[in-house]
């Protein structure tokens, strides 16, 4: 089934040094953009992420130093790949967890502040666990009737995971063909940062999602313990989680 779209979507899977959008970096990235009218773009880059790539992260996706040594640095394509995405909704294979907000920490290691809350993200891999529970090579095989090749190839995940979702599409007629319903669908929950470490209670205030705090006001636990505040700037928290727990501290202080 055709895609339905008001705007383009950019499919993407990344590769990477490790899982830890603070300190990991990206290896290499892969991107379709999908066009309202069907027409795809497919961008395909090795990089080099500036440290050694752990062997165990090697075992996953084959890309070793030397693969990378050649490659550019993200703050040197940082620019073009915002142009590439700039005005599009979003679409990955647990990319709401992962991918997404490493992809956010590079910009902002670059330099770049790309604001993306107004785009949708469409999470396949959140359809896929509500309605069948498993992986995306085994998600390949049951949509698509086909074996995943290359298997933790970037290209070869980011393009599995489009065509995923078009299968999905015309298996679930319960799924409607809309980027905002789809990316409502696929949501795990409403996020202030893109981390999930700060989520949003039923009444639109930011509280913790995680640690001791968790469920309370961000604001409020900041004005009684400004030392949580400070920790956190202190720790291995992503460059947005910082940004956002910053602005919630300078709103409520101006109030």
């Amino acid at each position: 089934m055709k895609l339905n779209l008001k705007r383009p979507i950019v499919f993407f899977d990344l590769e990477t040094t490790g899982v830890d959008a603070s300190k990991d970096r990206i290896v290499e990235i892969s991107m379709i953009k999908v066009m309202p009218d069907g027409t795809e773009d497919t961008r395909t880059r090795r990089i080099n992420p500036g440290m050694p790539i752990p062997a165990e992260a090697t075992a996953v996706h084959g890309i070793t130093d030397a693969d990378v040594a050649d490659a550019p640095k993200f703050a040197q394509v940082a620019k073009s790949l915002e142009e590439f995405i700039r005005g599009c909704d979003f679409g990955g294979f647990n990319s709401n967890r992962f991918d997404l907000p490493l992809l956010v920490e590079e910009f902002m290691r670059a330099g770049l502040s790309v604001d993306l809350k107004r785009r949708k993200f469409i999470d396949v891999q959140n359809i896929f666990h509500k309605k069948e529970q498993r992986t995306l090579v085994a998600a390949y095989k049951f949509y698509c009737d086909k074996e995943l090749e290359d298997a933790h190839s970037a290209e070869a995940d980011t393009r599995a995971t489009y065509e995923v979702l078009k299968a999905q599409l015309d298996r679930y007629d319960d799924l409607e063909n809309d980027v905002d319903a789809l990316a409502a669908y696929s949501c795990r929950g409403e996020a202030a940062d893109y981390a999930g470490r700060i989520l949003y209670n039923e009444k639109g205030e930011e509280v913790f999602g995680f640690g001791k705090y968790k469920g309370r006001s961000v604001a409020e636990i900041f004005r009684e313990e400004p030392s949580y505040y400070a920790w956190m700037m202190n720790g291995d928290f992503p460059l947005y989680t910082k940004k956002v727990i910053t602005e919630i501290r300078m709103r409520d202080k101006l109030k």
